[in-house]
């Protein structure tokens, strides 16, 4: 198999791997929020500013990972 197809492989698992971990991550947090809000309804608007701030520094790192892959395929540091 050549390097480019390997890179293309890396950069696919990359961003599959990135976004599991994202929506997971999302989901379980959406969870835990949800149990909190139910167990104390008076600290539900804090705790729903700190979720939404969490939700975006998750996705940011996904799409950190995204932006790394396309950098792997568009502007490939091992080709020759």
């Amino acid at each position: 198999m050549s390097d480019t197809g390997l890179i293309a492989i890396a950069c696919g698992l990359i961003i599959g791997f990135g976004a599991i971990g994202a929506c997971l991550g999302i989901g379980v947090m959406g969870g835990r929020f949800i149990d909190g809000a139910v167990r104390q309804p008076e600290l539900m608007e804090p705790l729903q500013v700190k979720m939404f701030l969490l939700t975006g520094l998750i996705d940011a790192n996904f799409l950190i990972g995204v932006g790394v892959a396309m950098m792997f395929v568009f502007a490939n540091p091992f080709g020759k």
